[in-house]
């Protein structure tokens, strides 16, 4: 695979307009007009931490991404942890967005059903995920072209009948107090920013890809750089248009869904109609892109041998004609299907913080990397290290702070998290170390250490 089909299906799993329409509009309910210079704090977060992705993605081009790294950077336990929390939040995460479908294809649809969507859904896309990575770079890259439209959509809507200046969003942010507006405070802006963080995650996805692509050490950071540069682009502007052009600030940001009803007050309904079915491929699209992800990193653990003898056999097995891991695939997407059962607050709740500890991870991982030299077959060193890696905790500390603080969902979902990496700890302590550990593998099937030598990913 080229970088160009790598570049297509990391953009489809950050999935911008789904990330707009559904935690963008939480933002915008946390702190209005505020919301744009929360977007602005994500985005600085997202920069920091790309370097630290780019980094580590070269020198570790592996689909085990942030368990093969952490593991390889920090210890096996520490990987292990890695690997428990994305398993963890990669079939919940799907399923949110699987039982987030029906609510914008019901525009086409009215009256269609939460949980068999969701479940078709995941079954379609599941199908889909089977096939050969190349035709899933195809399709995913037909569907974010859609969702692309569907944003640009919004942001012309915004600009073409501008009702505030830019620089009054942003020097003056107003939020909903009651029915009247009021200026937004920077504590509430710095929720926001903490809900913000995951409107642009998933550009540290292009690692799992590496193994599946062409000169894979040289040109994963580009992936990196240029899918976090066009989520950025993507997701901000129609934000910004929307606080620019909006007409009746108070109306919309007493709406259920804010950017919903800015759609059918500046453009009618069968704008909004359109652009709804837009946000439905785009959820389509992000359920094939992590699904790709999800099994990809299941079959690495595999590979590695992780799991018990058996299990690892057919967990790292690969379709003879497609080449796709499809036992850990199907795993997967019968995990996330299950998950489709929950309630969707309870699946937020459980799904909310577990990115923050992975990012907290990897700025650790590159910081140790260097200490020790595991990173230094990488084709890309950033420059100005350590100050990417020390931004990005400092910044992923302050959302730990502002998740503490919410007691709905963010303690409970950090509890939840530390169980995980609690159990991830016990079972290696308990079963992998006394079995002997394991050792990661790269594609041909050798231990790291002599893949090293030979160029992996190249």
């Amino acid at each position: 695979m080229r970088h160009i089909g790598a570049l297509l299906i990391t953009l489809s799993g950050i999935t911008p307009a789904a990330s707009v329409f559904v935690m963008g509009q939480d933002v915008i309910h946390q702190a209005g007009s505020g919301a744009v210079l929360a977007f602005m704090a994500a985005a600085l977060l997202g920069v920091s931490t790309a370097y630290v992705y780019a980094e580590l993605a070269s020198a570790f081009p592996l689909t085990g991404g942030e368990y093969s790294i952490i593991g390889r950077t920090m210890g096996p336990v520490w990987g292990l942890m890695a690997l428990g929390l994305n398993l963890f939040g990669g079939a919940l995460g799907q399923a949110v967005f699987a039982r987030g479908l029906a609510e914008y294809v019901r525009v086409a649809i009215p009256g269609l059903p939460d949980v068999p969507t969701a479940l078709a859904a995941t079954l379609v896309t599941t199908v889909v995920t089977l096939l050969n990575i190349r035709l899933n770079a195809v399709v995913t890259g037909l569907f974010l072209g859609v969702e692309l439209a569907a944003l640009g959509v919004v942001t012309t809507l915004g600009f073409l009948h501008p009702h505030r200046a830019l620089t009054d969003v942003v020097l003056h942010p107003t939020m909903l107090a009651g029915t009247m507006l009021a200026p937004t405070p920077l504590s509430a802006i710095g929720l926001a920013a903490a809900a913000a963080v995951f409107v642009f995650n998933g550009y540290g996805g292009a690692v799992f890809f590496g193994e599946e692509m062409f000169e894979a050490r040289s040109r994963l950071p580009w992936v990196v750089f240029w899918s976090l540069a066009i989520a950025i682009v993507a997701e901000m502007a129609p934000v910004v248009a929307v606080m620019v052009g909006v007409a009746d600030p108070a109306t919309m940001l007493a709406a259920d869904k804010p950017l919903a009803a800015f759609l059918l007050s500046a453009g009618g309904e069968p704008v909004a109609k359109a652009v709804s079915l837009g946000v439905a491929f785009a959820i389509l699209n992000a359920l094939i892109a992590v699904g790709l992800i999800n099994a990809r990193q299941l079959y690495c653990s595999g590979r590695d041998g992780v799991w018990p003898t058996q299990v690892n056999r057919w967990i790292e097995a690969v379709h003879p004609r497609y080449r796709s891991p499809w036992i850990a695939t199907l795993i997967m997407g019968a995990a996330t299907a299950v998950c489709c059962f929950l309630s969707l607050d309870l699946l937020v709740m459980l799904t909310s913080t577990g990115i923050v500890v992975v990012y907290a991870g990897v700025s650790l991982a590159v910081m140790a990397g260097r200490r020790n030299g595991t990173t230094e077959a990488g084709a890309y060193r950033m420059p100005l290290y350590p100050l990417a890696p020390v931004l990005s905790l400092v910044g992923l500390a302050a959302v730990v702070v502002a998740n503490v603080m919410d007691p709905e969902v963010g303690r409970p979902s950090l509890i939840a998290n530390a169980v995980v990496m609690v159990l991830c700890a016990a079972y290696y302590a308990f079963y992998l170390q006394r079995r002997g550990g394991w050792r990661l593998r790269g594609a041909d099937g050798l231990p790291l250490d002599a893949l090293e030598s030979e160029g992996l990913g190249k």
